[in-house]
């Protein structure tokens, strides 16, 4: 069977309030191109009726796929999604869609080319947040100098969460992932880069959602153990094998 040119992957955990309107939109986008995609919704865990709705809405689209993963963790339900699509570029799309969905295009051919992973950022040239709270944007800077000095130095943006990697890249960084929460995108990444993979960041036009998940009390500290960690299994030689 031929592979589709793009796979979306949703990560979806208690989400039957936003994924109604979510998977909405990107079946619309999707109307309009040329190319084959197939969508992944990923629900791992929900205690409301987020898997339910996601298999009612694949009856009517025949190029949904859901997955049930049963463990918690967004960077989880992410792997299980990568690691099964078939398509030559793989998209991870957040349920809120705080980037509006047509700027999924800014991360393939033709507009974009000779990349391996092309990430949304908020920091690029040309960026532009809207509604941030200003404490928000702050927490968020102090943790990426945190990033970008224990684990990527010069990535400016790596928690926006959509990304686009090429499969065989996927296929390749996502079988050494070992973080399963919310720091699962910096590991990838440096993962990624130790591999030597090119990364580039794509500015967008992002919109805060105020019903983000992100304690950032709780999950900022997490988050920096989770750096610690990273810094640990690359010691280690985790992220080196060849197998």
């Amino acid at each position: 069977m031929k592979s589709p040119f793009l796979s979306i992957v949703i990560p979806a955990y208690n989400e039957e309030n936003r994924l109604p309107n979510a998977l909405g939109q990107v079946f619309a986008f999707l109307e309009g191109r040329t190319y084959d995609a197939e969508v992944f919704v990923v629900e791992n865990g929900s205690t409301d009726g987020t898997l339910r709705l996601a298999q009612e809405y694949a009856e009517n689209h025949p190029n949904l796929r859901v997955l049930h993963e049963p463990k918690r963790g967004k960077g989880l339900a992410i792997r299980r999604g990568m690691m099964e699509a078939h398509g030559k570029y793989r998209f991870v799309c957040d349920v809120d869609l705080s980037m509006p969905v047509e700027e999924i295009e800014q991360f393939l051919p033709p507009l974009f080319n000779d990349f391996d992973i092309a990430i949304a950022s908020r920091e690029a040239p040309g960026a532009v947040r809207y509604n941030e709270p200003y404490y928000r944007h702050l927490t968020g800077r102090v943790f990426n100098f945190l990033i970008r000095l224990l684990v990527l130095p010069g990535i400016q943006d790596t928690q926006c969460g959509f990304k686009c990697f090429r499969a065989a890249v996927a296929k390749d960084v996502f079988r050494y992932q070992t973080l399963s929460g919310w720091s699962f995108d910096v590991e990838i990444l440096h993962i990624a880069r130790r591999r030597g993979y090119h990364i580039t960041e794509v500015p967008i036009h992002w919109y805060y959602s105020p019903e983000s998940k992100i304690n950032i009390l709780r999950d900022s500290w997490r988050m920096f153990l989770d750096l610690l960690t990273i810094r640990l299994n690359a010691w280690r030689g985790i992220y080196d094998a060849n197998d």
